[in-house]
């Protein structure tokens, strides 16, 4: 399964620190997950998103330990960041979970835990159905 991760630093950081590259080198540090994480850097922004280029990590994960991995270790460097950042994990579908740091900060371990198996699961579940296209015939039922 292929992501793409956005990070935000709603602080507008004037360390000159990249949030993006600083949770691609936090995720590289994780055994699970080392060389699955790569930077992306977009001239123009993806459908939905605003302003100019952006930069994201691609993941490449798998179901089970890799897809779990890659949660808790999201949620840990969230937890770890000073100031306001925002997390956005986005599927090749659309689909989309965004974590604030300054939301997870206080949690405790059974919190944390509990939202790294939310995010875990979220990222394993298959898409929804598509809604049918079209009309199949004629209303069944009698005009009243």
């Amino acid at each position: 399964m292929r992501i793409t991760i956005t990070v935000r630093d709603d602080d507008a950081r004037r360390d000159g620190a990249d949030p993006c590259e600083l949770l691609r080198q936090w995720l590289d540090e994780q055994p699970e997950l080392r060389g699955r994480t790569r930077r992306r850097t977009a001239a123009t922004p993806p459908p939905g998103e605003m302003g100019a280029a952006t930069d994201a990590l691609l993941a490449l994960l798998a179901p089970g330990g890799v897809a779990a991995a890659f949660a808790g270790a999201v949620v840990a460097w969230a937890q770890t960041r000073r100031g306001s950042q925002t997390i956005t994990v986005r599927q090749a579908d659309g689909r989309e979970v965004t974590i604030v740091s300054t939301h997870v900060k206080g949690m405790d371990a059974a919190q944390t835990a509990e939202l790294a198996r939310r995010l875990t699961a979220d990222l394993m579940s298959p898409p929804p159905p598509e809604e049918p296209t079209g009309t199949s015939g004629p209303d069944p039922r009698p005009p009243e």
